[in-house]
């Protein structure tokens, strides 16, 4: 069995592995020169399956009106002039209540829990390293009305047997000695101690050699055009200009992704959310993360790498502008300064890239209405930490095998408005 996979970021480079390890053909297309130079790129370096928290929650429509007059506010929005961005927002508000929040955090923690074992047990195989740490995650906040409202997470994670604890302001020095300075400033924090770290692109740079090594080829710096197809299924992929043919078809192309599915009549609701990251050498240990803290009050995470610390962050809804914004640096560099000085932000490097959100924040894994086409996009910021799971369940439904999770809710039918009237899908379909 052939198969195609399009894009090469730890999404798709991770599918192309297990597809590879069931004995598929594989073959990987991508625009740019390498693996993860992208989203994958410079990401906040964060395997948080217990922080896998939909951004659709109850009381978000509120906040986000605050933000709005905020100057380092987590959420900015732009209107970028199409009909798809209200759309989507409009789908995203509705998701944000009570009862589809504890939903779509069950799904979002299935996939991001079995990643992580996924990795562990890739990591063991094959020896991999990428800077990568298993000191777990801190989420600190700096009031008490995020304490309160951290229950509804607490109430998830233990319905999913997820290990945490609810510190004090004096047990999160215990964890993060290097917050001993800014303690006085936090009301406390959930520490998630399964959780892991590591350099994405790191990652999936050298998980592309692992697959060359089963025999995979990347096909880099060729443009994906557009997707033929006849009947129910997918006849070829036009790469610059030439038709290339597969058996199976893989979509792993992020925020591009909604786009190129547009003429094959199958509705994706993924948006580009825009992001941000710092890269700092390290110059004090001391006033270092020693794993990845996450300031609930910003939304942005501090992850320690071996002698850098990654701060990455914010969320624009703005289209596909890269431009960098000067004002989202001053927002991470303020953060860094309050809780970890340190770095140094004189040689830091500023960075952004697109995060590919689905309303409710679940990705979509599985067939699609084309019984050749299968989706594995829409990780929004997880898909670090969902990439593994969900490249392996994306192979075990390619393969037609049975997945080692459940993928109820995980589909493409509980977004496509052809798949809900009825139109019949032809293979086993992650819905």
């Amino acid at each position: 069995m052939k198969v195609l996979v399009l894009g090469a970021g730890v999404i798709g480079t991770s599918s192309a592995y297990y597809l590879a390890r069931a004995g598929a053909h594989v073959v990987v297309v991508d625009r740019q020169p390498s693996a993860a130079q992208e989203t994958s790129f410079a990401n906040a370096g964060q395997v948080s399956p217990g922080y896998s928290t939909p951004w659709a929650a109850p009381g978000i429509p509120l906040k986000a009106l605050r933000w709005m007059f905020q100057k380092h506010a987590p959420l900015a929005l732009r209107l970028d002039g199409s009909l798809f961005q209200l759309q989507w927002l409009a789908q995203m508000l509705s998701q944000c209540n009570s009862a589809r929040y504890a939903i779509n955090k069950e799904r979002m923690t299935r996939v991001a829990e079995y990643s992580r074992d996924c990795l562990r047990e890739l990591r063991a195989e094959t020896g991999i390293a990428y800077e990568q740490r298993s000191k777990g995650t801190l989420q600190v906040f700096r009031n008490q009305a995020q304490l309160d409202a951290v229950q509804r997470d607490i109430a998830v994670l233990r319905e999913c047997g997820v290990p945490h604890a609810l510190l004090t302001p004096e047990e999160l020095v215990r964890v993060e000695p290097g917050l001993a300075h800014a303690s006085g400033r936090l009301t406390g924090g959930l520490h998630l101690p399964n959780d892991e770290t590591g350099d994405c692109q790191m990652f999936t740079e050298q998980l592309a050699q692992q697959c060359q090594a089963l025999g995979v080829e990347f096909r880099f710096g060729q443009s994906i055009e557009a997707i033929a197809h006849a009947g129910d299924e997918v006849t070829g992929v036009i790469v610059d200009g030439q038709v290339v043919t597969a058996d199976r078809y893989v979509l792993a192309l992020g925020s591009y992704s909604r786009q190129m599915l547009a003429p094959l009549d199958l509705r994706l609701p993924v948006y580009p959310v825009k992001g941000y990251s710092l890269t700092l050498p390290l110059l004090d240990e001391s006033l270092a993360p020693q794993s990845t803290v996450l300031d609930e009050t910003y939304k942005i995470a501090l992850t320690r790498f071996d002698k850098r610390i990654r701060v990455g962050g914010m969320a624009e809804l703005g289209g596909y502008d890269l431009r960098l914004d000067p004002r989202r640096r001053a927002t991470l560099e303020m953060v860094v300064q309050d809780l970890f000085p340190g770095g140094d932000l004189a040689q830091a490097s500023f960075w952004t890239g697109l995060r590919p959100m689905t309303p409710d924040g679940t990705p979509v894994i599985g067939a699609t209405r084309l019984r050749n086409l299968y989706l594995n996009t829409g990780h929004g910021t997880l898909g670090w930490t969902m990439a593994c799971g969900s490249a392996r369940v994306l192979a075990d439904v390619v393969s037609g095998k049975t997945p080692g999770i459940s993928t109820e809710g995980l589909g493409l039918g509980r977004y496509d408005r052809a798949a809900q009237h009825g139109r019949r899908a032809t293979a086993p379909a992650a819905v």
